[in-house]
């Protein structure tokens, strides 16, 4: 698997250290109108900003003790402090209040609040006592809370216990469990929940390359031709019974339940080649389809998978896929988490027993030797705000769903080398930022596409998982030694064009 597709790649692996392949000019941003009730807002991660690990009868989760493995599978580094956001959590909340944001998005930590994890273990009352404070703290300021229920940091009991993911009744009965108890102590504030954040992630980073937690591979005693497959499948179907459980339980609360999908766009290597235009599109089916086909659209899993896959590849039962036809309609949202576009070359030879792409070789660069364009501060993170505007078109082709774009943002070139001064001139990211705002403009106006919002990943520089403090994504820069947080000039970018682009909606 290559590991550079994710946003965890190695910190020391920076682009500067080889020539830059020529690629086209980025267009001038345009600051193309956006819809009136358009909303923005910004995102985190329990475990990236908590900190906390124990605090008031918090329970360890799987990130908890992957980055404390010896040796270190997370450069040295772990998520106890973090940016200490559990202490500092009303702070937090004024920051972004400052920055005029209509909505944040937060992941529950789930063993905060059930710390064994399963539907027979004890509550723990303090640690929903500092979700209400959280939720209280951001309506009180007119910021709308959202919700994403999982966000990578399973219940190691429930890991220990059972395999977690890989024993699909025991996980969907205990993700249940926990999804009910969030919609009944918070559901009266919370109207937009996310079940699972990047189920892709989960399965492929965490059951086939083993880059991220559990960090299972056949490398350290998984099995990473069917374990990927197998955790997928369990994901759907946790999915299923929390939107079961919302749209028959809860329904008073008027509000609404999706998932969130992650994926790069691709484009064909050879533009000209039919072959590398259906890999690209495979490619996406792998990605996007695995999880989309059947939540969204209710049937089975994409032809080529199971055509590629075989047995290794989950069936669902009768049952199941009428539960997944029923459920599909009530998702309310697509959320989009996107960065880059990449090239997909048809590999010649017959796919690999654990080839999880369809057969399909990952490029930054075209058979022109063209890049897709300029690299970020991570070597697989280029600018291409015109594959995004595709992506959310193919998106809404498929699944007719209005799209919501929960993550997306870049690190600058070298910042995780910069001064204070130098990191808060983030150009490089206000260039990204205005580029994909105006790709969202004319996939809204010039495309039909119904996107709602842009969640600006992240809030604040944090623990960037496997890769520990290197990369920078916030607009907020953090000092890790002081925990003192400085806006960027990339925050007071999305503050006012967010104003001027509404300002002018058409």
């Amino acid at each position: 698997m290559n590991v550079n597709m994710f946003k965890a790649e190695d910190p020391n692996s920076h682009p500067s250290a080889s020539p830059e392949p020529p690629y086209d000019p980025l267009p001038p941003i345009e600051n193309l109108p956006l819809p009136s009730n358009f909303k923005w807002g910004t995102a985190t991660a329990a475990y990236q900003i908590e900190g906390a690990p124990s605090a008031e009868g918090k329970g360890p989760s799987i990130w908890d003790t992957f980055t404390h493995l010896v040796p270190s599978r997370t450069n040295g580094e772990n998520g106890d402090i973090a940016c200490d956001h559990y202490n500092r959590m009303l702070e937090d909340v004024s920051l972004m209040c400052s920055y005029g944001v209509d909505v944040y998005r937060f992941s529950i930590a789930w063993t905060r609040i059930i710390p064994l994890g399963g539907r027979d273990d004890p509550i723990n009352e303090a640690g929903i006592a500092f979700y209400n404070r959280l939720i209280d703290a951001l309506l009180a300021r007119n910021i709308e809370p959202v919700v994403t229920l999982y966000h990578w940091d399973a219940p190691q009991s429930l890991s220990d216990r059972y395999g977690a993911f890989l024993n699909t009744a025991e996980f969907v009965s205990d993700f249940a469990h926990f999804a009910r108890l969030c919609f009944a102590r918070f559901g009266d504030r919370v109207k937009r929940w996310i079940t699972f954040n990047e189920p892709y992630i989960i399965a492929i980073f965490g059951h086939h390359s083993g880059v991220l937690a559990p960090g299972r591979s056949t490398a350290t005693g998984g099995d990473s031709r069917t374990e990927p497959w197998r955790v997928g499948h369990s994901l759907i179907l946790a999915h299923a019974a929390a939107v079961q459980i919302y749209s028959g339980d809860f329904q008073s609360q008027d509000g609404g339940i999706s998932i969130v999908l992650n994926g790069h766009y691709y484009e064909p290597w050879d533009g000209s080649s039919q072959v590398d235009q259906e890999a690209a599109q495979r490619r996406l089916e792998f990605y996007i389809g695995w999880f989309g086909d059947p939540i969204f659209l209710g049937r089975d899993y994409p032809p080529a998978m199971r055509k590629q896959l075989g047995d290794r590849l989950p069936s669902f039962a009768p049952r199941e896929l009428e539960q997944l036809k029923h459920l599909a309609p009530l998702n309310a949202f697509y959320g989009m988490n996107h960065y880059s576009t990449k090239f997909a070359r048809a590999l010649p030879d017959p796919p690999a027993d654990d080839d999880c792409t369809g057969n399909v070789e990952e490029l930054p660069t075209n058979s022109q030797g063209r890049a897709i364009g300029p690299v970020s501060g991570m070597s697989w993170l280029r600018v291409a705000p015109e594959g995004f505007r595709k992506l959310l078109n193919w998106v809404w082709d498929r699944y007719k769903l209005p799209i919501i774009v929960t993550e997306n943002g870049c690190p600058c070139p070298g910042e995780s080398q910069m001064s204070l001064d130098e990191a808060v001139d983030d150009e490089f990211r206000i260039t990204y930022f205005g580029l994909y705002l105006d790709a969202i403009s004319r996939a809204i106006y010039e495309d039909g596409v119904p996107v709602e919002g842009y969640y600006a990943w992240s809030l604040m520089d944090n623990f960037e998982w496997s890769a520990g403090y290197g990369p920078r994504y916030g607009i907020t820069h953090v000092d890790y030694k002081t925990l003192v947080r400085t806006p960027k000039r990339s925050a007071l970018y999305l503050m006012e064009t967010f104003r001027e682009r509404r300002k002018h909606s058409r």
